[in-house]
This record gives structure tokens, C-alpha cells and sequence, in this order.
């Protein structure tokens, strides 16, 4: 009798445990997938007020071009940052291990006559 009770004990939270991990990937999942809907929605209204823009005679206003264009740079430079503070360290490597292959051939030559 005890063990079936155990038995139902564990397989009660090993339930519970899967339950849980199902729902927090089911929320990351839709969490994701808000974020890229309120990205979506965004280039959706810049498409259609430049489209409008057209349509009317008006033609498309450069403050939106602009500004589309500062925050493609804006973007482009925080990815730059991102990814030159990740290899930054081989870098300087690199320009180090040049000055001295500069600084042996100065001095080589020096000696050399």
C-alpha cells in the first residue's frame, strides 16, 4: 500500500516538474514572439505612411527617411561595439606582434650595417 502511494507521490511532482517546464518555454516562446510582432508592426506603419505619403502626392518626408536611417546607424553601431569588444584582445595581439616584427627588422638592420 505504502508503495503505491509513494509511487503516486513522485509521479505527482515529477508531473508538476514537467508542467512547469513546459509553460516557461510556452512563455519564453510567446515572449519571443511579442517581441518580434511589435518589430514587425513597426516597419508595417513605416511602409504604410511612405506609401501614403506617395499616394497623396506629397511624397515621402525625409524626417522619416532620417530617422530610419539614425536608428539603422544606432543599431549598426551598438552590433560594431558588441562584436569589436569580443575581439578586441586578438587584435591588439595582433598590432603588438607586428610592431615587433617592425622593431627586429629596425634593429637587424641597425646591426647589419
Amino acid at each position: 500500500m505504502t508503495n503505491s502511494v509513494l509511487y503516486k507521490n513522485i509521479t505527482r511532482k515529477e508531473t508538476m516538474k514537467k508542467l512547469l517546464l513546459i509553460l516557461a518555454i510556452l512563455w519564453f516562446g510567446l515572449n519571443a514572439f511579442a517581441k518580434s510582432v511589435q518589430a514587425d508592426e513597426y516597419n508595417k506603419a513605416v511602409v504604410a505612411h511612405v506609401i501614403k505619403e506617395n499616394i497623396s502626392g506629397n511624397g515621402v518626408d525625409m524626417s522619416v527617411l532620417e530617422a530610419e536611417m539614425a536608428k539603422l546607424a544606432y543599431q549598426f553601431s551598438l552590433e560594431m561595439t558588441s562584436v569589436i569588444e569580443k575581439h578586441l584582445p586578438s587584435i591588439l595581439e595582433s598590432i603588438a606582434a607586428e610592431l615587433r616584427m617592425k622593431a627586429d627588422e629596425i634593429y637587424k638592420e641597425e646591426i647589419s650595417g
